[in-house]
């Protein structure tokens, strides 16, 4: 057995004795901070595709029970001299709703282009606690209602809460953008999409963007967040009316014959 040197005792004894390293308030900080980007991360994470996937999921079905149950309370006998497709210039020919009560569901969302389950239930009112931030679509109260003359105008999130307005920026010229209510299906095509300022409220009026213009036409405007965490911009896009599809004729083509135009 070899015997050790004094310079192996000494080394030894300096290792045993050499004092373990402290934790500083510096290191302390840097593990707060640690944690704290994990658990950011996580909750980014939940947000941007957890939860947005469980809110649309629980939205979509809500939708079609809606759909469904409009259905089952519709009339069985439709009057056969209705006619099918009123024309867009025949304003009699197209029922339009009256006021809603705030946060009322009055009508269905549904735009091809986003996918063939895509549809949420749209409220009266944009307030977020009871509409936004359930993640339903918000209709502007002071804005014109589906099929009436004017600018019906919508807003949802496009971040959290299921972004219902997540592709918006994805419409292509001519897309439909079709809201269902009892009465029926309106559908609208996609025209233009533009960036403003959260102050622009001109994209409100009876025609877009057009002051002390009378409503000319039948008009439809989304709006949302853009880019999507900046709440001091916003993305809009504007739509014409095509159609008026009643409840007894079935769904619009519009929805059966893919997304384009």
């Amino acid at each position: 057995m070899t015997a050790s040197s004094p310079t192996e005792h000494q080394t030894r004894r300096t290792r045993r004795n050499r004092p373990r390293p402290r934790a500083t308030v510096l290191s302390f900080v840097g593990e707060i901070l640690l944690t704290l980007g994990v658990v950011t991360l996580l909750y980014v994470t939940w947000h941007t595709w957890i939860g947005d996937a469980i809110v649309q999921g629980e939205q979509h079905a809500a939708a079609q029970a809606l759909a469904d149950q409009w259905a089952a309370e519709g009339d069985p006998t439709p009057d056969a001299s209705a006619p099918s497709t009123p024309a867009p210039d025949d304003p009699a020919a197209i029922p339009t709703l009256g006021d809603q009560k705030h946060a009322e569901v009055f009508g269905i969302m549904k735009v091809p282009r986003f996918g063939k389950d895509w549809q949420f239930k749209i409220a009266s009112g944009i307030s977020r606690p009871d509409i936004l931030d359930r993640g339903e679509i918000g209709h502007y109260p002071d804005t014109a209602m589906p099929g009436a003359e004017g600018n019906t105008v919508y807003a949802a999130h496009r971040w959290t809460s299921g972004a219902p307005f997540d592709p918006i920026d994805r419409l292509v010229i001519g897309d439909a953008l079709v809201i269902q209510t009892k009465a029926g299906w309106y559908t609208y095509r996609f025209r233009s999409l533009e960036y403003v300022q959260d102050t622009q409220i001109q994209v409100l009026l009876p025609v877009p963007n057009k002051e002390g213009v009378a409503a000319n036409g039948r008009y439809l405007t989304l709006t949302s967040c853009a880019p999507k965490l900046n709440s001091l911009e916003r993305i809009i896009a504007y739509a014409v009316f095509d159609e008026f599809t009643p409840a007894a004729a079935g769904p619009p083509a519009a929805l059966t014959a893919g997304v384009g135009a």
